[in-house]
Order: structure tokens, then sequence, then C-alpha cells
């Protein structure tokens, strides 16, 4: 099977943990372990990872300099997916050995200028902040700030993914069987201009949403996202919350989850199932190899 793992920033970076390059390094291992099982079972992988808490802490050692505009976020975007793309590859390939070869992309993904995103933020990046300092934060910074969960963070603008730029490159990469690490934090957010040129803007792409935008090109089997938590809940918050085991695309378009959290994964789920009839999984990063055989997380089918 040709499977596409996206890999949640907050599985990389666990919640309220320090940002560290250990801490990083060793929750990376840990999905490295957990990708490695299912490429020893002889299925073809392509992954991409999120990159929230990484780029809010770059934003706002930015917002600490003289002139906190020198690297805009597109460039901040680029320069965690490099970050976290050569510790990935480099435990993937501290556990493969020579015998797959792997290869880490950077990815820009065009977005729209006039997409409604822009006018209304919700994809949270950076650390976790009590209510009183998020408040504090939007009044210094002018920052747009929301709830998530128990703790409040920084939102910003998160637009739908159009196209793949490196699409080309990253088929030719799969077809000779490399392990390709792209779109790390949904890729890097582009426009174009009017002569055709590109260039970066303000923005995160939801993950989730450019990992089933590379899943439909590429044409794969399955589209797998670990986050930290073990499977879509019903009910989530309320004491009547429940595991959703198995579920179709219609019965879940059902139901409503939390913006910036689960519905992007929810929503790419559905938008994967019904494009191409493949399979979508949701859950624990540690739960991989299970959620792909159907015996954990949330499994969506037609």
């Amino acid at each position: 099977m040709r499977v596409i793992i996206a890999l949640g920033g907050n599985a990389l970076l666990r919640r309220g943990e320090r940002m560290t390059a250990k801490n990083q390094r060793v929750n990376i291992r840990a999905a490295a372990k957990s990708i490695v099982k299912i490429i020893r079972d002889g299925h073809q992988v392509v992954i991409t990872h999120g990159n929230g808490p990484q780029i809010g802490l770059l934003a706002l050692q930015m917002e600490r300099q003289s002139d906190p505009t020198a690297f805009p976020l597109d460039v901040l975007g680029a320069e965690t997916d490099g970050m976290i793309g050569y510790v990935l590859q480099q435990e993937l390939d501290n556990l493969l050995g020579e015998k797959i070869e792997i290869a880490t992309l950077l990815t820009q993904i065009e977005v729209k200028p006039s997409d409604t995103a822009f006018f209304k933020p919700t994809k949270p990046i950076g650390p976790i902040y009590t209510e009183e300092e998020a408040k504090r934060l939007k009044h210094q910074r002018g920052w747009h700030i929301a709830q998530d969960g128990e703790a409040w963070r920084r939102v910003i603008a998160s637009p739908k993914p159009i196209r793949i730029l490196e699409m080309g490159v990253i088929q030719k990469l799969v077809n000779l069987d490399v392990v390709v690490i792209c779109a790390g934090g949904g890729g890097i957010p582009v426009v174009r201009r009017r002569d055709d040129s590109f260039f970066g803007v303000e923005a995160v792409i939801d993950k989730d949403r450019a990992s089933c935008l590379l899943a439909e090109g590429l044409k794969a089997d399955a589209l797998l996202m670990l986050t930290d938590v073990d499977a879509v809940y019903s009910e989530w918050g309320s004491d009547n919350a429940k595991p959703i085991h198995h579920i179709t695309s219609s019965d879940l378009k059902q139901m409503t989850f939390a913006e910036g959290s689960m519905a992007p994964k929810v929503e790419a789920a559905i938008r994967f199932v019904e494009k191409t009839g493949g399979v979508a999984g949701i859950g624990a990063l540690s739960d991989a190899s299970e959620i792909l055989n159907g015996t954990k997380g949330t499994i969506v089918k037609q």
C-alpha cells in the first residue's frame, strides 16, 4: 500500500513540554520507530509533519528582535521544515540503515489571497498560555488568540491548499521507492502574482489538509493522521465522550468538531475517502501500525 503519514506538531512536541532540541529528538525518535514498523511491513511511505509549536517559538523569538518583521512566517516555516525534517530523516536512517533511501524536500503550496481564512484566523501556533498571559500578549503584540483545550494559544490564518508546486518532484522520488518527507508544517504558503511568479505569505496551512491534497495527487491507498490523542471522540470534553473506532464518511459528516484541532483532521479524512475510495485513520502516534491495520484509532471508510 502507498501510505501518507501525517505527524501532528503536538505529537512531536507534547503539550506543556519545554521546546528543546533534546525533547524534540526524543519525540521524533518515537515517531520514527512507529513509521519504521509500517515501512518494514512492505508499505510505501510518504511523511508530512506539523510545526505549530516550532514555528510559534521562532515567531516569538523574532518578536524580541529590534525588527520583528525581518523574518516573516513563510521563511520561519521553511526553517522549521528543515529542522524537523533533518532530525526525522536522521532517526529513520539510524533505524533503517542503508536499506531505504530517504529525502527531505521543502515544499511550496499555493493558496488563494482571497481565502476567507485571512480574515478569520483559527490555526494555533506556538506555546500554550494562561488566559491572562494570552490576553496580555494580544494587547501587546496585536495577536489573535483562542482557547486550545484548557490553555490559550496564538492563532493565525490557515488558508486552504490548492496546489503543491513540487508535486512532480515528489512523484518521481516516490516512483523510485524513496521515503519522502515533505509538505512540512502544511507546506510553505505562497500565492501567485499576475506574472505567474510566487511569493510567501503570513499564514500556516493546516498540515492535514495539505496531506490530503498530497495523498490525492499521489493516489495513495491510506492517509494516517497521527496526533497526541488515541482516536476521534464524539461529544469531546463532556461526560459522554466516547471514542469512534469505525465510521463511514457520510456519518462523520453529521458530527461537529473543534476548529483548529480535530475539525481539519476529520475534514481531511472525509475528503480523502470520498475522493479516492481509500481509507483514512486518525489516532495516536504510537499506534501507527495498528491504525493502518484497523485495530486502533478511528478508521474512516466510504
